[in-house]
């Protein structure tokens, strides 16, 4: 009796500190608003209505259709009710339903926070949220602890088991709601501080003497190849889905040059996604751009570019462990940006956006990844880049690069939106840059433009 007594004192201390550590500060939030993620894994095109209470009528809510491996956001309310809708085949005009109708589901909005929609196989709703994804932390807590007091216990099994099997089911559920609490405050300080940091967003835009953020570390880089050389890297942050890096010295005047001269000819208006998988111009991005083929075929003839471009893929791949290809990669862009002094009321900037998805969801095979945006002409006033929501400012310097990456290598989910960045005003002088997208599961069979701008092929959107 005493071995088992002390066996159950010396379990009960190790669940206790568990619950212990997860404790928060309490949220005193009662706003009812929540953002809602739908992802579709239905292999359909679908569509989302609100139900309304009283009249039950549809009030479509996504424009354009959700494609199969597309995703939604959804802003609504706590106890608003939707309807999924499944959309006939483009090819077929008929549904996958049973007599070809069109299947439907529905769910409704709770109270928890990180709500994700998903809508699987057979247009079916699968409904996760802050609850739910605390319940499931805590029984994996937990399972590690339960099995090894089981197997101390496992000499007298019938009595102590039973006591443990109760103790764990008391402490399961207490931290099941201490995880939910965690969950609350940590949303909440999140809209917090991404409320601050679009306050903010002007007023560091504009302020000429905040220098560069201090970075959390440096280290050193030696580039490979007959130009090889040793560079300095400041790593500003370094989070498993977000990472950003600034390189000093990542390219030289003639590769510039070598840019600019092949720019030249192809500048047009820099163009944003549309949000149908096009794309479109917007007055959130002011600025002149062209597209760069790299010609790998000359490479070791030593060929500028694709000198310039092997550096970024082995930068690429010294940070994350993919062994990224030059094969079906984005060109190479050219963007320039012109001051045209402080009364400028349309000043060319980039107003703050993701380069791949930053939701926080599962990669999909085929999008971007990583970028490195490289500084060729840095103005005289403006045009620094801003990482608001991890509060990062760089000062373009000449001959610089800063990359960014935005998935876990480990569990292949996005970024939640720490590499959200913009481009600064330029209000005097110029600023060139070359940017390089970098996607993970291109090849030359499926090429960057077999995805449209919501990451999804083209030959599949067709078909849904």
């Amino acid at each position: 009796m005493n071995h088992r007594i002390n066996l159950l004192a010396s379990a009960i201390p190790l669940l206790l500190l568990l619950l212990l550590t997860l404790l928060p500060q309490p949220t005193t939030a009662v706003d009812t608003a929540r953002s809602i993620q739908i992802m579709n894994e239905s292999g359909r095109r679908t569509e989302v209505h609100w139900v309304h209470p009283q009249t039950g009528e549809m009030v479509l809510q996504s424009t354009p259709d959700i494609l199969h491996g597309a995703s939604f956001a959804l802003n609504s309310y706590v106890g608003h009710t939707f309807e999924v809708r499944e959309l006939p085949a483009k090819k077929t005009g008929f549904c996958a339903g049973e007599d070809e109708t069109c299947r439907v589901d529905h769910f409704t909005v709770n109270s928890n926070q990180d709500q994700v929609i998903m809508i699987k196989e057979g247009v079916e709703v699968e409904h996760t949220d802050s609850k739910t994804i605390a319940s499931k932390s805590a029984s994996t807590l937990l399972d590690d602890c339960k099995s090894t007091a089981k197997s101390h216990l496992s000499s007298d099994p019938e009595s102590a088991i039973n006591i443990l099997e109760d103790l764990t089911k008391c402490v399961q559920k207490g931290i099941a709601v201490e995880i939910e609490r965690a969950n609350e405050e940590i949303a909440f300080q999140a809209t917090v501080r991404k409320d601050m940091a679009a306050l903010v967003e002007n007023y560091t835009c504009a302020d000429e003497s905040l220098n560069t953020t201090e970075a959390k570390r440096t280290e050193y880089w030696e580039s490979g190849g007959e130009f090889g050389r040793r560079m300095k890297v400041s790593v500003m942050i370094d989070r498993p889905a977000s990472r950003i890096h600034t390189i000093e010295d990542f390219l030289t005047d003639d590769e510039c040059r070598a840019v600019e001269e092949a720019a030249a000819p192809l500048l047009h208006d820099a163009t944003v996604a549309d949000g149908s998988g096009g794309s479109k111009l917007s007055e959130s991005r002011k600025a002149q751009q062209a597209g760069i083929k790299v010609h790998w075929e000359k490479e070791e003839e030593g060929d500028l570019i694709a000198r310039l471009s092997r550096r970024v893929y082995d930068y690429v791949n010294h940070v994350l462990p993919f062994n990224i290809r030059e094969n079906g990669q984005e060109d190479l862009m050219s963007i320039q940006y012109f001051g045209r002094g402080p009364d400028d009321e349309t000043p060319d900037r980039y107003m703050p956006h993701c380069d791949g998805d930053c939701t926080g969801l599962d990669f999909k095979p085929g999008n971007r990844m990583a970028t490195i945006v490289m500084y060729c002409d840095v103005p005289e006033v403006g045009g620094a880049t801003r990482f608001r929501n991890s509060n990062i400012h760089i000062r373009p310097k000449k001959y610089a690069a800063t990359f960014f990456s935005y998935i876990d290598p480990v569990s292949m989910k996005m970024d939640n939106q720490f590499t959200e960045h913009s481009g600064c005003p330029v209000v005097e002088g110029e600023k060139k840059i070359v940017t390089q997208w970098v996607r993970l599961g291109v090849d030359d069979r499926n090429p960057w433009n077999s995805f449209n701008t919501l990451g999804i092929k083209y030959s599949d959107a067709a078909n849904q």
